[in-house]
């Protein structure tokens, strides 16, 4: 069994409750719009693996790091990272011809700042969009999500909400 923790849309803004609620995961996946590489470096040093794609809104150094769509599997899961991807009824062009083409169980995607896990049983996939977890966009609750994977299956998925407290931030935005 391996617990994962997703996150996406971080814009360059480290939390530190991220180190709290990913302690104990043995991967991160990073759906896109990191912001910058010192946030990889930070999830780097809490967890022994992180898995990342970048997004429509990282630059030069990401793209040259990291592809826009992964493709792997763990634990009997195979997965498909990236950073737009839609979902169920909405994909992005080009998205549901990959899926039938890939037959992954689980999705993985950022992008929109809304948080959904939606099953699409027509291609036997479960879609995951974590919501975005830094400050920047129009979301108002920040979020994460973990989630097991064992024997091919994807178990205990958990919502995370970062909740804010103007009088005491839980982070800082990183240049």
């Amino acid at each position: 069994m391996k617990k994962i923790g997703i996150i996406s849309d971080t814009h360059s803004w480290w939390d530190k409750r991220y180190a709290q609620y990913f302690k104990d995961c043995d991967e991160v996946w990073h759906a896109g719009d990191i912001g910058n590489e010192a946030i990889l470096t930070r999830l780097e040093a809490v967890v022994p693996v992180v898995r990342a794609v970048y997004g429509n809104a990282d630059g030069g150094v990401l793209r040259q790091r990291l592809n826009e769509t992964e493709i792997f599997g763990t634990e009997g899961v195979k997965v498909v990272l990236t950073h737009i991807g839609g979902y169920p009824g909405r994909y992005a062009p080009g998205m549901k011809s990959r899926l039938q083409l890939s037959m992954p169980q689980l999705m993985v995607c950022g992008h929109s700042h809304i948080l959904k896990v939606m099953p699409d049983p027509s291609l036997g996939v479960l879609v995951v969009n974590p919501g975005a977890a830094g400050r920047q966009g129009w979301q108002r609750v920040r979020t994460l999500v973990t989630l097991n994977l064992e024997d091919g299956r994807v178990t205990h998925c958990q919502v995370i909400e970062l909740a804010d407290d103007p009088k005491h931030p839980q982070g800082e935005k990183i240049e």
